[in-house]
């Protein structure tokens, strides 16, 4: 009859259905020394949950934290300070004007020229897109031929 229920138990306890006084029930069965043949599978298993509920955690637990400075912030700080020093000790740089009107226009031609030089000298790298063009337009016949093979075929 022992036997019996303590089976019973077990089925509940596997679907998570025992009551916490049926499971020490099962402790106590599984802590004796004699235990049917048939369950002695589960007697490690009742044995640890009865050692494991004698265990206490002894480790003080301080309720005050520990405040650390963080110094990454005093970096943060030091070149936003740095930054804002800079920003605002700027000298205002005299770019100055040149009053005789044909030396500024030789002056703006030679900086025009030389943008465009090296204008000319970046696009001549990108030659090879033409050649792309090239070929999307004969991919532009090849759907021509393709809607109208989907026409005759489609009729």
């Amino acid at each position: 009859m022992v036997l019996n229920n303590i089976e019973n138990l077990l089925e509940k306890y596997e679907n998570g259905e025992t009551t916490l006084k049926e499971e020490q029930q099962l402790k106590h069965y599984f802590s004796q020394e004699t235990v049917a043949p048939h369950l002695e599978m589960y007697k490690p298993m009742f044995t640890y949950f009865l050692g494991n509920q004698q265990e206490q955690f002894t480790k003080d637990i301080p309720l005050k934290t520990k405040r650390t400075f963080n110094y990454k912030w005093i970096a943060v700080a030091a070149v936003a300070v740095l930054m804002l020093g800079f920003y605002f000790n700027q000298q205002p740089n005299d770019v100055g004007t040149i009053e005789d009107p044909q030396l500024a226009f030789n002056e703006v031609s030679k900086a025009l020229e030389m943008i465009s030089t090296h204008f000319n000298k970046g696009t001549s790298t990108v030659g090879y897109l033409n050649e792309v063009n090239k070929g999307t337009a004969t991919l532009g016949y090849l759907n021509e031929i393709e809607n109208t093979t989907n026409i005759i075929f489609k009729n």
